[in-house]
């Protein structure tokens, strides 16, 4: 029966059939982020072989690993940026895009994610945001949204959030987006800018985690949570506009940045035949 449900999903030739139907909770917003994904592809004709996706531990790892068809790194938990900085240094005609969660990316491996758009190597990072370490129990995560719900703030998070997008921006990258679950077809056209993009790009995606974060501020259904996104999103042109103080607790989605810079890989490969033809060597030796 299953099998006949997804074969009427025309994009179900990007995923991994063993690994169907999904291990992802009722509701998470994975599955939609998967499928955006799939559809930027398929849009751009980009064939998977073509690419390598990398992912590291939580609940926004499993998007990658196992689900799509392709090949496919999993690694160790907060170094998957780390591993697709070797990927794309070592490949470097591959397309390398990194999909996984904000406490992989953004927390034990901040510091990997900060310096990739400093370095502004070719790799494209879509980063699922939903406030909370979901897999290991809904802790709070340096994205929990101040004032909200978890296993380790019962009474209150009484930080603020780290503005993953921004951040990012500030350090260097060459494209910066952030959409939620909600803005669908918005997302999609993020990430096929995002892929053609030559340079470090983020797509943050806000999404819903009903199982741990929702149940717990009183969003229990995924529709709430999506109705939560869409009645708090500020488009950034709008959101200029505004103080500090109004913007509290509002998502500011659209383009954060888009820009040209320097490409690390290219930069690299420069090098190595400028100190080539310096030395008098052949590619055989600069290799």
């Amino acid at each position: 029966m299953a099998v006949k449900i997804y074969s009427k999903y025309d994009k179900v030739k990007y995923l991994r059939k063993e690994a169907l139907p999904t291990a992802l909770c009722p509701g998470c917003g994975g599955g939609t982020v998967l499928n955006a994904f799939a559809n930027a592809l398929d849009e751009l004709k980009i064939d998977p072989k073509d690419i390598v996706v990398v992912s590291g531990i939580g609940c926004s790892a499993w998007i990658a690993s196992p689900h799509f068809l392709a090949d496919t790194l999993h690694t160790t938990h907060g170094r998957a940026i780390a591993f697709a900085t070797g990927v794309k240094v070592g490949l470097p005609d591959k397309k390398v895009v990194v999909i996984s969660g904000d406490g992989d990316l953004a927390s034990i491996g901040g510091n990997h994610l900060l310096h990739a758009a400093r370095r502004n190597i070719d790799i494209t990072v879509i980063l699922v945001n939903n406030f909370i370490y979901g897999m290991t129990g809904g802790q709070v995560a340096p994205t929990t949204p101040f004032g909200a719900i978890t296993t380790t703030s019962p009474y209150r998070n009484i930080e603020h959030p780290l503005q993953i997008s921004e951040t990012v921006a500030a350090a260097g990258a060459s494209y910066v987006a952030r959409w939620t679950t909600a803005h669908v077809y918005q997302l999609i056209a993020s990430i096929k800018k995002a892929l053609q993009v030559k340079g470090f790009s983020l797509v943050e995606v806000i999404s819903q985690c009903p199982v741990q974060y929702g149940r717990r501020n009183k969003m229990k259904e995924p529709a709430e949570m999506l109705r939560w996104f869409l009645k708090n999103s500020v488009p950034v042109s709008k959101a200029k506009k505004m103080p500090p103080e109004e913007l509290e607790g509002k998502f500011i989605i659209g383009e954060i940045v888009s820009r040209q810079r320097p490409e690390f890989t290219e930069e690299i490969n420069k090098l190595i035949k400028e100190v080539a033809e310096r030395y008098g060597l052949g590619d055989d030796d600069a290799d």
